[in-house]
């Protein structure tokens, strides 16, 4: 690799993680490596790119105004590598993939491994967010693809992946554990434990499209806090039915009289550019 596509690496990963440290991990080098690598391309300028605190690192003024050419040229780089790539075949490569927890447990294993049988070469990146923080990783290529809820931003290329039903939470020994539908308005006659957090959020939809108004105890994004929870008796809840593949607690779930809905669906922001290996990536997605 030409040393100075190296440098901007160096600077575009250092910003990226806010770290010296982060940025050698993901690009294979001494932390000293990129400490040398970005002092380089600051004493070549003559511009002081990065502030060094003890809590990583920050943008100086100037190198706000650098950053965004030093990532055209190394995503030119990426381009140029991805070409040379498929012109000999598929043999290495990056994918960066943000997702959320259900997912990530229940199919990412299976197409990785899916994939690794042909693609053996290729290395992965997974960042773990809520819908909305995958979404802005997409749009500001911190991602390549992400796995969210649908619709998406009208910006993004998205594929639709399943409809996931979202269940009635509830501990073993509840009152309506026997019922063949859970009543959604019992929902708001005792403590609910709300699996949400930042915008889009399907289960307080459920509620506002219904009238209702819950008793909200407790706000997570963890489905498996909110599933102890539930096995604790501190309340019951919505989730949604993929999550609920493998379950470790002692819990029922029970579908819901009125029935509700989340759309999965995996959005990139263009896949016409998509790097090769995103691409043959989509060919291993479930139920498409």
């Amino acid at each position: 690799m030409d040393r100075n596509i190296q440098k901007y690496m160096s600077f575009v990963k250092a910003v990226e993680y806010g770290s010296f440290t982060k940025a050698a991990e993901r690009l294979h080098y001494s932390q000293s490596g990129i400490s040398r690598m970005i002092g380089d391309l600051e004493k070549e300028w003559n511009i002081v790119l990065l502030e060094r605190r003890k809590d990583g690192v920050r943008l100086t003024s100037e190198g706000m105004k650098l950053l965004p050419h030093a990532k055209n040229l190394v995503a030119e780089y990426e381009k140029l590598q991805m070409q040379v790539d498929e012109l000999n075949g598929l043999q290495s490569g990056l994918i960066r993939i943000g997702t959320f927890s259900s997912v990530a447990t229940h199919w990412l294993p299976n197409i990785i491994r899916e994939f690794q049988k042909s693609y053996p070469q290729i290395e992965y990146e997974l960042l773990l967010g809520d819908y909305s923080e995958i979404e802005t990783w997409i749009l500001d290529g911190r991602v390549d693809c992400g796995f969210l809820r649908l619709p998406a931003h009208p910006e993004l290329d998205t594929i639709f992946l399943e409809q996931d039903q979202l269940m009635a939470i509830l501990p073993e020994n509840h009152p309506l554990k026997d019922c063949e539908k859970f009543p959604i308005s019992a929902l708001c006659t005792e403590p609910f434990l709300l699996l949400e957090k930042g915008g889009k959020a399907e289960i307080s939809e459920i509620f506002e499209s219904n009238g209702l108004v819950p008793d909200v105890r407790f706000t997570t994004w963890d489905d498996y806090a909110v599933m102890s929870m539930v096995e604790s008796g501190l309340g019951i809840s919505i989730l949604p039915q993929l999550i609920l593949k493998r379950v470790p607690y002692r819990i029922v779930a029970k579908e819901l009289d009125v029935p509700a809905y989340r759309s999965i669906g995996l959005a990139l922001r263009d896949k016409e550019t998509a790097s090769l290996a995103v691409k043959r990536f989509l060919d291993y997605l479930p139920y498409r």
